[in-house]
């Protein structure tokens, strides 16, 4: 079977080779001039199941209104002429209750698992680098009321299989050793045990000329896919700045384009953009840098090393399609870098980016079939993309050629 996988980030390449490892003739399109250039190359790079924590939650309301008041939080919203803005968020408000929260989380706790096991049996398979480290998380905090108050909050992980620990800030820095010099800053944290960290654009590429080189997977580079053209109840081409591309079967996995491209074949996705921020410094020789990634609590700020790069990552600002940014975005990220981190990297030497994250409103992906026999739905992954990416693309692939997936389903079609 002829398949067009549309879009070349971490989830459309994985999903291109579970296709062509099933018998699949894939071709992959892609916008850019090289694979995994958006948010992929982006994250913070930590592999989270132990973070599966629904963005929309009782919490998230407050943070809003505060972001509107001015306030640098976490979640924040710019407002602006734009209807699919306030669709999204009252549908994103809909979810903030505790019982939704709970079964989201769970949702995503659930794939998150799933798609760890597959990722990590992927690259023992075809021997992929990816500057792995797998020594867990930390999920830092400063204050005692709040890590107390955060071991309460990850029980509910704990009773579905993420194993934790809960380290005072002599124990954290005997995990690592960078914490040493500043553990008076911090009162402990919570390490998920099964965590993990990588470069997930390193992983792209190696993963890519894998599909290639022994799968004869097509990547088109440069294409930018404008339309798809239905037929009744088929996609019968994708419209591309290289013309009409044609196949039997498609996967939208376009992350923020997703709903635009869907939205030419009469295809509703709820997804919209969070921006987050994302910083890389080279780390300092001889410089006492984090071995383990983490995250601080407090800041909601993302850390993690890649070979002989330091990534630190925040926010989520719902603000359309508007990948400016200017200094002042990355005042948290380096506030914490200088508080926690100051000898690791060279900080006036960072590498600054926005992205876009394509969330829906309760948190799970969409995954399978719409309205259309032939297209096949493998997008809205928000933050967790790296995390998520292997088991969608497993699950989309075990879809289309007809075997039941492996994992229960349920909350994880499209979903109107």
């Amino acid at each position: 079977m002829k398949t067009l996988v549309l879009g070349g980030g971490v989830v459309g390449v994985t999903t291109a080779y579970f296709l062509a490892r099933a018998g699949h003739e894939v071709t992959v399109v892609e916008e850019k001039d090289a694979l995994g250039l958006e948010a992929t190359a982006a994250n913070a790079g930590i592999i989270a199941p132990g973070h599966s924590f629904a963005w929309a939650s009782p919490r998230a309301p407050r943070m809003l209104w505060q972001s509107l008041r001015g306030a640098e939080t976490a979640i924040r919203v710019r407002l602006a002429p734009d209807l699919r803005l306030y669709t999204w968020g009252l549908r994103f408000l809909r979810e903030c209750t505790a019982e939704r929260a709970r079964r989201n989380t769970l949702i995503k706790l659930r794939l998150c698992q799933y798609s760890q096991a597959v990722m990590n049996e992927l690259a023992r398979a075809e021997s992929i680098e990816y500057h792995a480290i797998a020594q867990g998380a930390l999920y830092l905090y400063r204050d005692p009321a709040e890590l107390e108050a955060g071991t309460k909050k990850m029980a509910l992980l704990a009773e579905r299989g993420q194993k934790q620990e809960i380290l005072d800030a002599r124990q954290v820095a005997k995990r690592d050793p960078v914490f040493e010099p500043v553990r008076h800053k911090i009162a402990g944290a919570i390490r998920d045990v099964g965590d993990s960290s990588g470069d997930a654009r390193l992983f792209v590429e190696n993963l890519a000329r894998v599909c290639r080189e022994k799968l004869g997977v097509v990547v088109r580079l440069g294409v930018r896919v404008t339309a798809l053209r239905a037929d009744g109840d088929r996609i019968d081409g994708a419209l591309t700045s290289d013309g009409v591309l044609t196949a039997d079967s498609y996967v939208l996995a376009l992350g923020v384009g997703a709903p635009i491209v869907a939205r030419t074949a009469g295809v509703d996705l709820p997804i919209y953009p969070a921006k987050g921020y994302s910083s890389t410094f080279p780390l300092k020789r001889g410089g006492l840098a984090p071995t383990v990634p983490g995250v601080d609590e407090k800041w909601l700020v993302g850390w993690s090393r890649l070979g002989d790069r330091l990534r630190l990552t925040s926010t989520a600002e719902f603000a359309g399609y508007d990948w400016g940014w200017t200094p002042r975005d990355f005042n948290n990220i380096l506030r914490l870098a200088r508080d926690l981190f100051p000898d690791a990297a060279d900080y006036d030497q960072g590498q600054y980016r926005a992205c876009l994250r394509p969330m829906t409103p309760d948190g799970p992906p969409i995954l399978g079939l719409g309205r259309h026999r032939n297209l096949f739905l493998n997008c809205g992954h928000g933050h967790m993309g790296w995390t998520m990416a292997c088991g969608t693309a497993r699950i989309v692939a075990d879809l289309m050629t007809g075997r039941m997936p492996e994992l229960d389903l349920e909350g994880l079609t499209l979903r109107r």
